[in-house]
């Protein structure tokens, strides 16, 4: 419900805007002179032709312009804007580094958006009132820009999982562009400028993960691997996570680049046994910030 009515309040102003564009349209138009020669009249009905054209492309952009606002305002009330802590500014992560009492734990999910099955996932987290951290790539998001909006407006983190969602050795240039483009089409699509990048396949070395350190994404791998994308029988899958989770952990599944049937179905269980096992749920941006405070609070007792 409540993202439906921030749904109708963006629309609401959208189309107020439109609406007052038009009317100052109309307003200009009705203080024209009557009674001008015929060629003053065509001369001033080709100026208006002009001007209509002209406001006509400025409200598009105003529109577009709004468009994003809206949507950066939206990421920055739900906190989904990661300002990565500077101790992991070109950084691995693989988990965060917190006490044994402190049973947290990231649910995250790679290859999206992905048609279906990526709001079967929003929809699962929802219901139990979970925020997760999607790794999406670049292309799905230009091909599924509504999904991706989704998941920023519903309160989850957006994260950066290259272009192509390629393997191979890249030159310098071709890692900018996998992820830098994928970077930006987040940032138009839903406002968000995330500084979290996962690489395809958790590959290290084949020249995207250099291009993100040394621009200050953190990279963040897993501790908890559910091996999903050679899709396992359900119970396998759930045991797959199991016996690596721990306080601190990061668990990857996918939600996108291929039949994730099995994701689906595994995760309401996944959730209600992290549950018994006292366990809360987090983004990455909240995971690497508890460590940060922990840290601190380590470094002033010393």
């Amino acid at each position: 419900m409540e993202n439906n009515k921030s749904l109708f309040w963006t629309q609401g102003i959208l189309i107020a805007l439109v609406s007052l564009a038009g009317t100052l349209s109309i307003g200009m138009m009705m203080l024209v002179k009557p009674n001008i020669s015929e060629a003053q009249d065509s001369q001033r009905t080709n100026v208006k032709d002009i001007a209509a054209n002209l406001g006509t492309q400025e409200r598009v952009e105003q529109f577009k312009a709004t468009m994003l606002t809206i949507w950066q305002q939206e990421a920055k009330v739900r906190g989904v804007i990661s300002d990565v802590p500077s101790r992991f500014q070109g950084k691995t992560i693989k988990e965060a580094k917190l006490a044994p009492d402190q049973k947290v734990i990231a649910l995250t999910f790679d290859d999206g958006p992905w048609p279906q099955t990526t709001a079967q996932v929003l929809d699962i987290l929802n219901k139990n009132k979970i925020k997760g951290t999607f790794f999406v790539v670049g292309q799905n998001v230009k091909l599924y820009p509504d999904l991706a909006k989704r998941v920023v407006t519903e309160g989850h983190t957006i994260a950066n999982h290259t272009w192509h969602h390629w393997y191979h050795y890249m030159n310098p240039q071709t890692a900018a562009y996998e992820v830098a483009n994928t970077t930006d089409i987040i940032y138009q699509t839903t406002g968000v400028k995330t500084g979290l990048f996962r690489p395809p396949g958790g590959i290290m070395h084949n020249g995207v993960v250099n291009y993100a350190k040394n621009n200050k994404y953190a990279i963040i791998m897993w501790s908890s691997d559910s091996v999903d994308y050679s899709r396992p029988s359900v119970p396998r899958l759930i045991n797959n996570i199991f016996k690596g989770a721990r306080p601190g952990g990061i668990v990857l599944m996918h939600d996108g680049g291929g039949n994730r049937s099995q994701t689906v179905q595994a995760l309401p269980e996944i959730i209600s046994k992290f549950r018994k096992q006292g366990y809360k749920f987090v983004t990455i941006p909240e995971l690497l910030e508890m460590e940060d405070q922990s840290q601190k609070v380590i470094a002033n007792k010393k």
